[in-house]
């Protein structure tokens, strides 16, 4: 039976709030009959309006591939007219007016946005040779927030470490007044998992290594690809430490540079850098609500963060989180008309340089943070959803148990009680709000993670929109049902 003569047959009869959503959002993708979408509706929790709207909606947005793929149309409309948006930029002031329009033209009742100071940083020129023992040209970028090498670059001997650890154990002496190469290799993973025990190199590297008096650092690319693009990010400097260049080479040239450790000549590398810090800038974190009917003081807060590193497009980070949420929040909308509690979509500032726009909207919100039912993010590309974890009340959290049937007809499993929910609601837990995380295949988000390789062509359509489906069905249960899982379990 086609999805269209199933989805006819239903509107004879009343079935769930949650069911309208899914269908809406789900658009071609498959479902069964014996789907808890289409149980039949509670009486207590009957909708008269929606259901005499929803022929024509119906069939209007399984008809229109423009509505059937709007999370992809939105991280097109992004990627597209504003591309780039470094925190601080041109392109993040872009970005900004984008998401505010967007906003309107979804038809959110209620636009805002937040103010937060950021430092914008420029990456500028960056080169890096090899000078003996075997001339080569390296593909390197710099990495967030680091100083420019000296006028005209820096030629010193190389030194390699495998790890942050064999680093700080060295003795100085072996580093005094060279370069030190950090060569950790990424391991792929479906959660990307290793992402944390290599990322550390490109945060703390440039500090470990000037402990012990480099002149400069460079990283292997924290990315799980073989290729000639150089992954950047974000690393830090300590103020009781001098600070020197930080960079990192792609992962192809790693493999060159280390080869040229297995012979008995010394390496040398030339390297220049131009990047510059352009001083303080006004971002803003970018706020769409739909209003609660019934219980506009209860927030349903989704998530994503609008700036994205300056040498791709940022469509998988995060381009695509924000597609995902904002679409959620339309199809909800549009399905059930005005939802009983507040639905806000907010896209954070500056996530990319430590999670800015999301201190400061727990700073100015703090005595607001109880009134969160739940939050969560979307930042981790677009690959298909698998799995949903949660950190609901003890109590509670084996209560959503038509929210959990619904998921596993999709194929996403229930998973852990314990997640922080995504990087700019991880502190929410600690004010007590319930946090939870929409789980994505990442096996192959670290290809393209931080690299010039960030664009459009990377998402795929059908993957996008099983999202922005699960997250319409997780939405729609949280803004329409009874359900409260607060406080969040402490965090340990």
């Amino acid at each position: 039976m086609t999805d269209l003569t199933f989805v006819s047959k239903q509107l004879t009869k009343p079935f769930t709030l949650l069911a309208l959503a899914s269908t809406i959002a789900l658009s071609g993708c498959n479902a069964t009959q014996n789907s808890v979408f289409y149980q039949e509706k509670s009486p207590s929790k009957q909708a008269p309006k929606v259901l005499s709207d929803m022929d024509k909606h119906l069939a209007q947005v399984t008809y229109n591939s423009q509505q059937s793929y709007l999370s992809y149309n939105i991280v097109k409309s992004l990627t597209v007219e504003v591309g780039p948006r470094i925190a601080g930029s041109t392109g993040d002031k872009k970005a900004v007016a984008w998401a505010e329009a967007k906003f309107a033209e979804l038809g959110f009742d209620k636009i805002y946005k937040q103010p937060v100071r950021v430092r914008n940083w420029e990456r500028g020129f960056a080169d890096a040779r090899v000078i003996a023992p075997f001339a080569q040209q390296l593909v390197v970028t710099a990495l967030g927030g680091s100083i420019a090498t000296p006028e005209g670059g820096l030629t010193a001997p190389v030194v390699m470490f495998d790890s942050l650890d064999s680093l700080s154990a060295a003795e100085p002496s072996t580093v005094d007044g060279k370069i030190v190469f950090l060569n950790t290799r990424m391991q792929r993973d479906k959660a990307g998992r290793f992402y944390g025990k290599v990322v550390p190199n490109r945060v703390r590297g440039a500090v470990e290594a000037a402990k012990k008096n480099a002149l400069a650092v460079i990283i292997r690319s924290v990315g799980t690809d073989n290729s000639r693009f150089a992954h950047t990010g974000v690393m830090r400097y300590d103020d009781a430490v001098k600070k020197i260049p930080a960079g990192a080479i792609s992962t192809a040239d790693a493999d060159t540079l280390e080869a040229m450790f297995e012979q008995p000549s010394e390496v040398i590398l030339d390297i220049e850098m131009q990047a510059k810090d352009a001083g303080w800038q006004t971002s803003y974190n970018v706020i769409g609500e739909f209003t609660g009917s019934t219980r506009p003081d209860e927030v349903v807060l989704i998530s994503g963060h609008l700036d994205s590193w300056d040498e791709g497009t940022g469509a998988l980070d995060d381009g695509a989180g924000v597609g995902i949420v904002m679409a959620a929040a339309k199809h909800v909308k549009d399905a059930v008309g005005q939802p009983e509690r507040t639905i806000r979509v907010v896209l954070y500032a500056a996530e990319e340089i430590g999670l800015i726009g999301a201190y400061e909207y727990v700073r100015a919100n703090k005595d607001e943070l109880s009134n969160i039912i739940v939050a969560a993010e979307s930042d981790f590309g677009a690959g298909k959803i698998y799995r949903l974890d949660t950190r609901f009340a003890q109590a509670v959290r084996d209560t959503p148990k038509t929210l959990y049937s619904a998921l596993s007809d999709m194929g996403v499993e229930l998973g852990n009680n314990t997640t922080n929910g995504g990087p700019d609601v991880s502190m929410l837990p600690k004010y007590g709000v319930p946090v939870v995380a929409l789980k994505q295949d990442g096996y192959y988000y670290f290809d393209y993670h931080h690299t010039p390789n960030d664009t459009l062509d990377k998402i795929n359509k059908d993957d996008i929109r099983q999202n922005q489906t699960i997250w319409s069905l997780l939405t729609t249960y949280m803004a329409m049902s009874d359900f409260d899982p607060r406080p969040a379990p402490n965090v340990q």
